[in-house]
C-alpha cells in the first residue's frame, strides 16, 4: 500500500491539508495527537476510498456487477472526492475513476444490447409459440394430442422471460384466444360426433329390431342371408355411444345366434347318421375322459392311440358340435401329456426304460465287437466299433438329459 500520508500535512494550529494538483485543500483539523497520528487518521479514510474503488474496478471486469449500477457508483465517489476529508493522491484517484466511469459506460452499453438482444429472442421465442398455438386452433384435427400440446406451450410460455409488458400482453392475448378458438372448435366437433352417434344408434336399433323378429324365422335360407345383410350393414353404420354400441351389439349377436341356433338343432335332428357319429364319439370321449391318467399314465396313453382310430372311424358329427368335441378332446390328450411329462420328470435315471434300452443296446454292441475281434474279422471290428461307439454317445446324452 502507498504511503498516502506523504500527500498531506498539519499546521502548527492543527489544520490538515491534502495536496492536490490545484493547491493544498483543507480536510479536517487534528488536536488528539501528534501530526503524524492526524495524518495516518486521515490516510486511513482515503485508503477506505481506494478500497471501495478496487472492489468496483474487479467486479465491473470481472462481469459480475452491474453495469449500471457500478456508473451510478463511480459517479457517486466521483462528485464526493472533491470534498472528501481524506489524505490521499486525489488526483490519481480520480483520474482512476475518470477511466473507470469510461469503462463502466461500456460495459453498460453492452448490457443494454445484451438484454435488447435476450428480449428480442424471448419475443421471438413466444412469437413463434403464438403461431404454433394458432395453427393448431386452426387446423389440429387430433384433440387430445393437440391439447395436450397446447399444456406444453402454457408451461413453455411461463420460463420465457425479458418480454416488456406491453408486448407480453399482446402476444398472451393472440396465446389465449387461440387456446380458445380451438377448445371452441373441439366442443363443437364433439357435439357433431355426439348428434352422429344418436343418428347411428337409431339406424342400430333399428337393425337390432329386424334381427330380433328374423330370429323367430324358420325360412332357413332366405333368412340367414338377410342376417349377413344385417351384419354387412351394421359393420358400415356409424358407432354409437360405447355403451350403447355394446348393448345393441349384444341384442343382435343374441338374435343372429338364436336363429343360428335353431337352424342348427332343425338341421341336426334331420340328420340321423351325425347324431349317431355324435353319439359314438361323445362315448369314445367319456371314456377317454374316465382314465385315470395319474395312476397310470403310459396305460391312458395307450388307450388314447387305440382311440384315434376309432375317433376317426367315427366320421362327422353335426357342425354346432364339432367345436366342442374337438376342445375337449384337447382337453384330454392334454391331460395325458401333462401327466406322462410328469411321470417321466419323476423317473430315475436307473428307471427310466428309455435308459435301460440304450444300455441294452451299448451292452450288445459290445458283445458284437468282441465277436467281431475273437474273429479277426478287420472290416467287422471297424463297424462294430463305430456302432458301439455311436450309442455310447447317445447313451451318455440321454443320462445327461435324464
Amino acid at each position: 500500500m502507498n504511503d498516502w500520508t506523504t500527500f498531506g500535512r498539519v499546521d502548527a494550529d492543527g489544520t490538515v491539508y491534502v495536496k492536490t494538483a490545484e493547491g493544498d485543500r483543507v480536510v479536517g483539523s487534528w488536536q488528539a495527537g501528534t501530526p503524524e497520528e492526524g495524518l495516518a487518521h486521515f490516510a486511513r479514510r482515503f485508503a477506505d476510498l481506494v478500497t471501495e474503488v478496487d472492489l468496483i474496478e474487479a467486479r465491473l471486469k470481472s462481469g459480475a456487477a452491474d453495469a449500471a449500477h457500478s456508473l451510478s457508483s463511480v459517479k457517486r465517489l466521483r462528485t464526493q472526492l472533491d470534498e472528501a476529508h481524506v489524505v490521499g493522491d486525489i488526483d490519481g484517484l480520480a483520474a482512476r475513476l475518470d477511466r473507470l466511469s469510461t469503462l463502466a459506460d461500456e460495459k453498460a452499453g453492452e448490457a443494454r444490447v445484451a438484454r435488447e438482444a435476450a428480449r428480442g429472442e424471448a419475443i421471438a421465442r413466444k412469437t413463434a409459440l403464438v403461431e404454433e398455438a394458432e395453427k393448431i386452433a386452426a387446423d389440429a384435427t387430433g384433440w387430445k394430442t393437440a391439447g395436450d400440446r397446447l399444456k406444453e406451450i402454457l408451461d413453455e410460455w411461463k420460463t420465457i422471460r425479458g418480454v416488456d409488458k406491453k408486448t407480453d400482453g399482446e402476444l398472451w392475448k393472440r396465446f389465449a384466444a387461440a387456446r380458445d378458438g380451438f377448445t371452441r372448435r373441439r366442443g363443437a366437433h364433439f357435439a357433431t360426433l355426439d348428434g352422429q352417434r344418436k343418428q347411428a344408434q337409431t339406424a342400430k336399433e333399428d337393425l337390432v329390431t329386424e334381427a330380433e323378429t328374423l330370429s323367430e324365422s324358420s325360412e332357413w335360407g332366405p333368412t340367414a342371408n338377410r342376417l349377413k345383410e344385417l351384419m354387412t350393414e351394421w359393420k358400415a353404420a356409424p358407432r354409437a355411444a360405447k355403451e350403447a354400441e355394446q348393448r345393441l351389439w349384444e341384442r343382435f349377436r343374441a338374435a343372429q345366434d338364436a336363429f343360428f341356433t335353431r337352424r342348427s338343432e332343425v338341421f341336426s335332428a334331420r340328420d340321423a347318421e351325425f347324431k349317431g357319429n355324435l353319439e359314438r364319439k361323445q362315448a369314445i370321449l367319456a371314456e377317454i375322459e374316465a382314465l385315470d391318467v395319474d395312476a397310470d399314465p403310459r396305460q391312458a396313453q395307450n388307450k388314447l392311440r387305440d382311440a384315434q382310430a376309432s375317433w376317426h372311424d367315427a366320421g362327422r358329427v353335426p357342425r354346432e358340435s364339432q367345436a366342442g368335441l374337438d376342445r375337449r378332446w384337447r382337453a384330454a390328450e392334454e391331460r395325458i401329456r401333462v401327466a406322462m411329462d410328469s411321470a417321466w420328470r419323476k423317473t430315475s435315471p436307473q428307471e427310466n426304460p428309455l435308459l435301460q434300452q440304450m444300455r441294452e443296446q451299448v451292452a450288445e454292441a459290445e458283445q458284437r465287437l468282441a465277436r467281431a475281434e475273437a474273429a479277426g474279422d478287420k472290416r467287422r471290428i471297424k463297424e462294430a466299433q463305430q456302432a458301439l461307439d455311436s450309442k455310447r454317445q447317445f447313451l451318455a446324452l440321454a443320462e445327461q438329459a435324464s
